[in-house]
Order: C-alpha cells, then sequence, then structure tokens
C-alpha cells in the first residue's frame, strides 16, 4: 500500500504551481523500475520547465524531503528506487522540447525529458545527428537519463558513451539552485565541471538542459555478420575491430541470446521495417528485394548453436563505408569467422527505437541484465568467470526454469561491454504492462509471481556485481546495484565524499544512488 500523504508537506510543493500527484496507482507505478520495487513514495511532481524545476525542489528540500529524479524509467539497477520511504520522485517527461539547433555552431540544447527517439527524428530533416545518438531503449529512455546513467548504443562503436557527445549542462542542485556546467559551445573549460554531474546517477543534481554537440548524419552503411564457434574468437575479433576503428556499431550474442532473439522477433515487422529504411534511401527495388530477403530466410538466417558478431559502418561516402566493412571482415574471418546474412544489424539499424517488448523474455518471464565494461585484455578471462558461475549453479537454475542469454558489444576507446542477461519466470510488473505493446503482452503468458526464482535471481545477481568487481569492471547506470566506491582509490572516495558534501549537504538529493 503506498504511503499516506503528508498533506502539509505536499501543499507547499503545490504552492509553486508545479503538478504534484499522489493518488495510490500513480505512487505504485513510479516506485517500480524494471527489476523490482522501490518504498513507497510520497508524491510524484511533474514539472514543465527548468524554472518550475527548481522551485519544486527547494520547496521540497525546504522541507527536509528527501527527492529523486526519473527520467524514461527505463533503470533496472535502482537509479530511482529508493530503500528510504516518503521520498518525493520529479518525473522529467514533460520537460521534452528540443529548446534550439545551432547549424552553426553544431549544437543541440534539450531539456532533460526529451527522449533519444524524438531528438533523433527532429535532427533527421537537417541532415545532422549528435554523434552518440541513443540506447536501443531511446523510444522511452530520455537525453537527461543518459546524462545521468550514460549508456551505449548508437555510435559507441566510434564515438564512445552517451556523457561524450555532451558539452554543457544546466543542473538543478538540492537548494534549487540552477547550475550552469560550462560553456555551450566547447567542453571542458577550465576543469571540467560539466563531467562532475555526468554519469552521476542523479545524486549530485538533476539535469534540466542539455547542449551535446551535432555531427552531419551519414549517406553511406555497410553491414556484416558472422558466427564463431567460442566466445575466446568473438571477443578477439570485437576488440580488433574496434581498435581498427572501422565500425559505428559492433555487437554480438552468446548462442543463447541468439536463440531467445529468434523466437521474440517478427518476420512480418522486420520486412517492413527494412522496407521502409531502403526506401528512405532511396531504392525501392531494395525495399522490395531487402524485404523478401528476410522473409524467404526465415530465422535460418543464423546459426542459433554459434556465436554472433555484427558490424555497422558509415560513412559520407559509400566506397568509404564499403572499405571499413572490407577491413571489419578481413579482420573477422582471420579470428576463424563465418560470414552469415547481413539480416540483423539491418533490422536493427531500420528502426533503431523500436518497441521494447524484449522488457520481457519469450515466454513473459522477467530480466534483468548485469553488464560490466572491460579493456580488452581482461575481457576473455572476465567471460570464462561469467561461464563458471553458471555451470556451477547450473542445476538449481534449471531446476527454477532461470536461463541466460549473454551480450557483447565494442564502447570506442574504452574496451567492450559484457552483458548477460538473467531470465526467470515471475509476475511482471506495472512498468511491464505499461512499456510492453499491448497486442506483443496479450500474446505472452502470465505468469504468477515465483518467490524462490526472484530470491535466487537476487543472488545471482549479486553475484555478477561482485564478479565484475573482481575482475576491475567499470558500469555505466550504476545506481544502488554496482559497486562503485567499492572500487575507488581512498582518496578519490574522499574526495567524492567531499564533492557530495558541497552540493548536497544534507544528503537530499538521491539518497543511495552511486553508494552515497
Amino acid at each position: 500500500m503506498a504511503t499516506k500523504p503528508n498533506l502539509s508537506a505536499i501543499d507547499h510543493i503545490s504552492e509553486t504551481g508545479v503538478a504534484v500527484l499522489t493518488d495510490a496507482a500513480t505512487l505504485d507505478f513510479y516506485a517500480h523500475d524494471v527489476f523490482e520495487r522501490g518504498a513507497d513514495l510520497l508524491a510524484v511532481v511533474r514539472p514543465g520547465n527548468t524554472k518550475e524545476l527548481s522551485a519544486a525542489v527547494a520547496a521540497t528540500t525546504a522541507q527536509n524531503i528527501a527527492v529523486i529524479p526519473r527520467g524514461g524509467g527505463m533503470s533496472y539497477t535502482g537509479g530511482y528506487t529508493s530503500k528510504q520511504p516518503d521520498l518525493v520522485l520529479f518525473d522529467l517527461a514533460q520537460m521534452d522540447r528540443i529548446l534550439e539547433i545551432n547549424e552553426t555552431d553544431m549544437t543541440v540544447t534539450v531539456e532533460a525529458g526529451c527522449t533519444w527517439a524524438a531528438l533523433h527524428e527532429a535532427l533527421q530533416p537537417k541532415g545532422l545527428r549528435t554523434p552518440f545518438w541513443g540506447t536501443l531503449s531511446g523510444l522511452k529512455a530520455t537525453v537527461g537519463g543518459g546524462m545521468s546513467q550514460n549508456g551505449i548504443f548508437w555510435g559507441s562503436g566510434r564515438y564512445g558513451s552517451a556523457v561524450q557527445s555532451c558539452i554543457a549542462m544546466e543542473v538543478v542542485l538540492a537548494d534549487g539552485t540552477i547550475l550552469n556546467t560550462g560553456k555551450n559551445f566547447t567542453r571542458p573549460y577550465g576543469p571540467d565541471l560539466t563531467g562532475l554531474f555526468l554519469a552521476d546517477t542523479g545524486a549530485l543534481g538533476m539535469k534540466a538542459t542539455i547542449t551535446l554537440r551535432l555531427i552531419p548524419e551519414a549517406k553511406a552503411h555497410g553491414y556484416a555478420s558472422f558466427s564463431f564457434e567460442n566466445h575466446e574468437d568473438t571477443l578477439a575479433a570485437l576488440g580488433a575491430i574496434e581498435r581498427a576503428g572501422v565500425s559505428t556499431e559492433c555487437f554480438g550474442f552468446d548462442p543463447s541470446l541468439n536463440a531467445i532473439r529468434m523466437k521474440r522477433e517478427s518476420l512480418t515487422s522486420d520486412a517492413k521495417a527494412l522496407g521502409k529504411m531502403m526506401r528512405k534511401q532511396g531504392s525501392v527495388w531494395g525495399a522490395i528485394k531487402e524485404g523478401a530477403k528476410v522473409v524467404a530466410a526465415g530465422r535460418d538466417f543464423m546459426d542459433e548453436a554459434k556465436f554472433s558478431l555484427h558490424v555497422l559502418t558509415e560513412a559520407r561516402l559509400q566506397a568509404a563505408a564499403d572499405d571499413d566493412l572490407a577491413r571489419a571482415r578481413t579482420i573477422a574471418l582471420a579470428h576463424g569467422a563465418t560470414e552469415t546474412e547481413n539480416t540483423i544489424p539491418k533490422i536493427i539499424r531500420a528502426n533503431p527505437f523500436g518497441p521494447l517488448n524484449s522488457m520481457l523474455g519469450p515466454e513473459g518471464q522477467r530480466w534483468a541484465p548485469i553488464h560490466g565494461l572491460l579493456p580488452h585484455s581482461r575481457a576473455t578471462d572476465c567471460y570464462r568467470a561469467i561461464i563458471a558461475l553458471f555451470d556451477e549453479h547450473k542445476d538449481e537454475m534449471d531446476a527454477l526454469g532461470i536461463f541466460t542469454g549473454t551480450l557483447v558489444s565494442s564502447v570506442g576507446g574504452s574496451g567492450m561491454i559484457i552483458e548477460p542477461c538473467l531470465y526467470w519466470p515471475d509476475a511482471s510488473n506495472p512498468l511491464h504492462r505499461d512499456t510492453v505493446e499491448d497486442a506483443h503482452l496479450a500474446k505472452l503468458p502470465k505468469l504468477n509471481a515465483n518467490p524462490a526464482a526472484w530470491t535466487f535471481t537476487q543472488r545471482m545477481k549479486q553475484a555478477l556485481v561482485d564478479l565484475f568487481l573482481a575482475h576491475g569492471a567499470a558500469h555505466f547506470q550504476i545506481g544502488r546495484t554496482y559497486r562503485y566506491r567499492d572500487s575507488l582509490d581512498p582518496a578519490a572516495d574522499a574526495l567524492l565524499l567531499d564533492m557530495k558534501k558541497s552540493v548536497d549537504p544534507r544528503g537530499l538529493m538521491n539518497p543511495g544512488s552511486l553508494g552515497l
């Protein structure tokens, strides 16, 4: 049951003119993230602009009530769910405007609640985009969330993670102060104050506006897919392709995740998405041919028993994109790859911000990814340790109906992500039911609560977190899940605590996130 509202506190916040919600259904919904439910909330606040955000934060913390920022709600690491009850959650979804597209200075400024999909759509007619241009959850995930949580995918093979495309921000501090972190055309200007608030998981301040760099959208593209017999060759090829700088995205799946994807995808939607992409590129015949190829191939274009690797290239000229692809192909084949049909990278690129139906497994199972960012030199040993962990618990996992699938992806200049995903039979939560398409949800079995599987999944998730720490991994979406502070040098940890005290002396900004 939701906490009974503190009416005097809520009235005080409402006096700022911001929307304040306290009904039980809303409070319960916002207490959930993708993985679990946090403590009961006192209220949900929906500011419409930076001024309202600043005033409402000040009014809330003046009463010694802690505040939590929420972007698109796609966190699965406790980014906005707290164990502490009676906090006020700030839903920034209504702050979704694109404030300026500056084609002369090649920058774009947006409010924090603008989604990656909306930003990409607005920039497309101008032939522009940001270097990193979104996560696969970009239909819901916001730019502000990306700056707080960091993340990878579109553009990451060449341009790195989300925060590396940021130039400056306006951040609202715990007392309502609006802090401009720097100049909106260059970064850094002196010490990198913008960087202090990036990837902080909202523990230091709430992002209000963000300025990102722009680049011309690519005119030419290349796609290739490969299969491998083992993870060692897959990771070695991925690392060599990343070091060569020839891909904009390079990612792969283990055999289990290949099988999961093949169960989940729709041939009809694949063909339509590919056709739409080819028509955008000016090829009606290409649209017909690619759509027919998907239908003809069915689900046999990839050997589910093998590891897969998918490479996307882009350039101003097709010859350049093809040359990068040829270089990637040479690398992959030198590591024992077999080239396969390139349907998967084409499908994903054709619909970069598709429906978020993969939030549930192919038979309605719950899903939880746990990832680590590792240098190439340590990736294989870490992957081997993950396999050993799953092998150790195989009997118990089989008995509970729990299975896994692992994704790998390159991050330009940083190494690679290894992301094992846990799937377990359990009841969905309100966030799943709100996010997954109704038609897709209707096809899935409705699973009952499964306390035994849930308890084991929590144990396994923590075991993976600990394993990544032991292998020296870094993380995105640190939230309340990853052991960030345990990985810090003591002097660095002391500096972090001093920073937190400086901008949030009473500990009222998303307490517990980032381990603070």
